[in-house]
């Protein structure tokens, strides 16, 4: 993606999902497959994750109508309702929301999934952040809310915009267990939300904090260190412990060399299938605007 950015060929922002992969990823390998989640405008990872067709997804972004949401949408909308993933949203918080309506539709018809809400640490500044927090604790809903903390919203760092920045804090204050996973450990946080989820799905929000850091500049394919906000140095940790490199190295030589294969094949077949596939027609425009009703 980053390298066909610049073609124009990619018809929207892209909020490249590049380091923080192993929160989604260590989320949706512990969900069942009726388990829903929503995610914010960098959801890539996510989409995938949660079992999301990259072909449709690749060509989402080329604004094609064989996108998964039919070229409507582009990279901050993705959309895959057939494997749980209920949307993402270009605005900050608004799917928090979102996800908590869903999870007291799923207490009120008494059914055993759950939910998972994923947003950034700058959606907590959002009003809509504490008022789901508490209904989710007054309706006891079976949902986890899931904190991408990558430290900053655009380019401002968390310390200069929070007084208290303990997100975990202001959850409990709600009524609501919380804990912070701090190495971004991505077969740890999969054995956390294993563990979780049955107590979760008797009903009982839980809230995780999980810090990560994204490696390309907020919006674009590139590095963005010369703007003085952040620095490579403070990246270089989360380089060293990138999750990606580290499941790497746990498979042999052989399969491993099989399994990239396999994926270089699949993405040069999606950007294939993008490239060959029909822009939106004119009447597209019309199409999903409401529901119609029929006596």
């Amino acid at each position: 993606m980053a390298r066909a950015y610049p073609s124009d060929k990619i018809k929207s922002p892209v909020h490249l999902s590049i380091g923080q992969e192993a929160a989604s990823v260590g989320v949706c390998a512990a969900l069942e497959p009726e388990d829903v989640v929503f995610g914010t405008y960098r959801c890539h990872a996510l989409y995938l994750a949660k079992g999301g067709d990259l072909k449709a997804m690749i060509a989402e972004l080329y604004g094609k109508v064989t996108g998964c949401a039919r070229g409507k949408g582009g990279s901050m909308h993705l959309i895959g309702t057939e494997v749980g993933m209920h949307g993402a949203s270009a605005v900050v918080g608004t799917t928090i929301a979102n996800a908590i309506g869903h999870a007291y539709a799923l207490k009120y018809q008494k059914k055993n999934a759950l939910v998972v809400s994923f947003f950034g640490d700058g959606a907590t500044e959002e009003g809509v952040f504490g008022e789901s927090l508490n209904f989710a604790v007054l309706k006891q809903l079976p949902i986890i809310f899931v904190c991408e903390n990558n430290q900053y919203a655009i380019h401002t760092h968390q310390s200069r915009r929070q007084g208290k920045p303990n997100v975990c804090a202001r959850a409990e204050a709600y009524g609501i267990p919380a804990e912070r996973i701090e190495h971004g450990d991505v077969l740890y946080l999969y054995e956390r939300i294993k563990a979780l989820a049955p107590k979760v799905r008797g009903g009982g929000p839980h809230f995780l904090e999980v810090m990560t850091y994204r490696w390309q500049e907020h919006v674009g394919p590139n590095r963005d260190f010369q703007l003085g906000y952040r620095t490579e140095d403070e990246m270089h940790p989360w380089v060293e412990n990138d999750q990606v490199d580290r499941l790497k190295h746990m498979v042999d030589g052989p399969r491993r060399a099989k399994l990239e294969e396999e994926v270089e094949e699949e993405i040069a077949a999606a950007f294939a299938f993008a490239e060959s596939s029909p822009v939106p027609p004119a009447e597209e425009l019309y199409a999903d605007i409401f529901k119609e009703s029929h006596s």
